[in-house]
């Protein structure tokens, strides 16, 4: 159904534009350093394991570590501004960049479990920048605001698969093993996106929307929990529909992508080939987000919410079917992956970031660590899944999870209320 309030839509705040800029800025260095992970975490593991079995450890120490950060940049937040919660995110994943490298170097498997969990909080920031981009938008624009903040990790997130090679061969002069080789790279990109941040994100969009807040009602309520609540739209009964469908969007995609990179390798694929599916990957996980706006904002979160899990089944039986030496084809297979993660990240944000300002932050954070939660499952399940079964077999379950979005969007006493 086409939302009857589009042609009523407020103006948008003089300053969202430029805290859009700032957080567009941040976000193409930190997609950089979150394609590490993505493209070497698995590999580097195998290389220090000796196995394949727990191939999909790191994804899910990382993803540990981002639930971890993903509460505490959250409440950060919430006391202190976006500014303030995002720049101490940033850092805390460059640190555990720089020592994923050091274990690497050391051969040390304990400070590399250390570390990639420090690492995770990289990710969690990357993720919870969608919610500051939506904080000044118009309830009407709140899927294309979040959706720009989403489209700016693309460039980074592109390149920084594709610089695996040349990463590894410039630091092995340094005595760096190759597949530190991005870390190192994630270690600089995240730092950077903190420095940007802590300068340049002022006015803070969370603050300054409380403050609009308060002067349009005049005085601050108080909800039954005793905590001020400022007006908003949106009630907190929608929060578990847009975690449900983020929760599974995000578990499925990073089961099928942790042990893509294995299974490429496990047939004689290079480096290079990986890298190359992983960018096609990163770059459909990102790249569609205007159009995945724009249809929040056209018809609302439900209908973009089941494309959502028909995208994920999709992905996951085509990557499940595909030949093994079919480049091409895996390719597609982690496209689809990654635009059905986009639908459902999107149309779950855009349900969120509606919520009451007075704790808006601090429940954006709790959802995002079931999120990291379940990717953290899905990395470590999918290295067993594969190691007893297949990576055909992984997919395909993958695919059938994803389906379970369309049950509970389709019965939530929500429905109409997110759809019109």
């Amino acid at each position: 159904m086409i939302r009857r309030d589009m042609a009523m839509a407020p103006p948008r705040h003089p300053d969202q534009r430029r805290i859009l800029v700032v957080l567009v800025a941040a976000q193409v260095l930190s997609g950089a350093g979150l394609a590490a992970g993505i493209t070497v975490g698995a590999l580097l593991a195998q290389e220090m394991l000796g196995g394949t079995a727990l191939a999909g450890l790191p994804s899910a120490l990382y993803t540990v570590g981002s639930a971890a950060a993903a509460a505490g940049v959250g409440r950060i937040s919430d006391t202190a501004g976006r500014r303030f919660g995002l720049t101490v995110g940033y850092g805390v994943g460059a640190a555990g960049a720089l020592g994923v490298v050091g274990a690497a170097v050391l051969g040390s498997v304990v400070l590399l479990f250390g570390s990639l969990i420090l690492y995770g909080a990289g990710t969690a920031t990357n993720l919870q920048a969608r919610y500051a981009g939506a904080d000044l938008a118009a309830p009407e624009r709140r899927g294309r605001a979040v959706s720009t903040v989403l489209l700016a990790t693309t460039l980074g997130g592109v390149l920084g698969p594709n610089l695996t090679a040349l990463s590894g061969t410039t630091v092995a002069p340094w005595g760096i093993p190759p597949l530190a080789g991005p870390f190192l790279l994630a270690a600089i990109a995240y730092a950077a996106a903190a420095v940007v941040l802590g300068v340049l994100l002022r006015p803070d969009p969370l603050l300054l929307a409380r403050e609009l807040a308060v002067a349009e009602l005049g005085r601050i309520t108080t909800n039954p929990a005793g905590t001020p609540d400022l007006p908003d739209a949106a009630p907190r009964a929608s929060v578990p529909v847009g975690a449900a469908v983020m929760v599974l969007s995000q578990l499925v995609m990073v089961a099928i992508m942790t042990m893509t990179p294995v299974h490429l390798a496990g047939h004689g694929h290079g480096v290079g080939v990986t890298g190359l599916v992983i960018a096609v990957h990163v770059a459909a996980m990102f790249l569609p987000s205007p159009v995945s706006g724009w249809l929040v904002d056209r018809f609302g979160s439900i209908p973009v919410a089941v494309t959502s899990g028909l995208t994920l089944l999709a992905a996951g039986a085509l990557a499940a079917t595909a030949p093994v030496h079919s480049v091409p084809l895996l390719a597609l297979a982690l496209a689809l992956l990654g635009l059905g993660w986009n639908f459902g990240l999107v149309s779950g944000t855009a349900i969120l970031a509606a919520v009451p300002l007075a704790v808006r932050a601090r429940t954006q954070g709790k959802v995002d660590v079931t999120i990291a939660l379940a990717g953290a499952g899905g990395g470590l399940a999918s290295g067993i899944v594969v190691a007893s079964a297949s990576y055909p077999t992984l997919s395909l379950a993958g695919g059938v999870v994803a389906l379970l979005i369309l049950p509970i969007v389709a019965f939530t006493p929500m429905r109409r209320r997110l759809t019109t």
